[in-house]
This record gives C-alpha cells, sequence and structure tokens, in this order.
C-alpha cells in the first residue's frame, strides 16, 4: 500500500470495535482451515478480552486488514490477531499495519515486540522477516509446540 493513497486510513481502535470483531471472526475461519487438528490449542491464546491496542486499515469506509498488541512483560508487547482479507492481500497493509503497531507500541515507552505464527503461515513467516524480526525460542504457551515460531524485534 502507497502510503499516500488516500483511499486507505490507519483507524487505532480496541477489540470491543465491531469492525475489528468481523475481520478476527474471518482470520479464526481461515486459521481452523490451516491449523486443523491443532487449531483448538492456537485458539485459546488468542481470545479478544482485554486488547486495547488494535489497528485496522481501511480501504475507503470498508476495514480491510487488522493487528493488535498486548502487554507481555514489562517493557514488551506481544503481536496479535494480524489479518489481510484475501482481496486486499500483496498490497502492503501487513506491512502498514505492523509499522502502525510498532509505532503505537513506542509511543506508549514500549521497546520490544515479540509474536507467535505458524510454520504453516509463510505469508506471515515473511513478512516478518522482512520488517526486522528474528527467530526466538518459543515463549510461554509455545514452548515445545514443534508448529510454532516465534519472533521478536527490538523497537
Amino acid at each position: 500500500m502507497c502510503p499516500n493513497d488516500h483511499r486507505y486510513s490507519v483507524i487505532r481502535t480496541t477489540s470491543q470495535d465491531p469492525a475489528f470483531r468481523e475481520l478476527v471472526a474471518l482470520l479464526d475461519m481461515d486459521l481452523a482451515a490451516r491449523n486443523g487438528d491443532n487449531n483448538a490449542f492456537f485458539a485459546q491464546h488468542n481470545t479478544l478480552e482485554h486488547i486495547q491496542h488494535v489497528v485496522m486499515v481501511a480501504h475507503g469506509e470498508r476495514p480491510v486488514g487488522c493487528g493488535a498488541f498486548k502487554p507481555f512483560d514489562g517493557d514488551a508487547v506481544e503481536m496479535k490477531r494480524m489479518f489481510t482479507m484475501p482481496g486486499h492481500r500483496r498490497q502492503g497493509i501487513g506491512s502498514t499495519v505492523l509499522h502502525a503497531l510498532e509505532q503505537w507500541a513506542m509511543e506508549l515507552g514500549q521497546v520490544r515486540c515479540v509474536l507467535e505464527t505458524g510454520k504453516n503461515m509463510t505469508e506471515a513467516v515473511a513478512l516478518y522477516g522482512r520488517h526486522g524480526y528474528r527467530l526466538i525460542p518459543n515463549y510461554g504457551p509455545y514452548i515445545g509446540v514443534v508448529d510454532s515460531l516465534c519472533f521478536e524485534k527490538v523497537l
């Protein structure tokens, strides 16, 4: 997405936003198809309660991409719920969401981002790699989960 493309806008909101919840429902359907039998394990770590930092990218009035972060530890946040609608992929929306989340985290004094994604989420792995995220040992509930990849970026 070209930063000067006025058809797109970046919106800050919370997990209570109905448009965000609609995008997350589409994300959850996509993840269920990709994760198969492992989906219940991953779904338990992707609840929306208490997420106060959500970014959406809208095309005109319609949100087409999203992401969020939540507190992780002290000076770090965990990126969550990254999604771009299929018809809007490969236009830089994921990059725009990720950059906006990182900027917001820095405004709040955070110095590090962590995240988990699945090994089969090749688009996500590529996105994070392009934006300076480096592979780290799996953390928290993902320790020992062979289908998980965890990443970190110092802001």
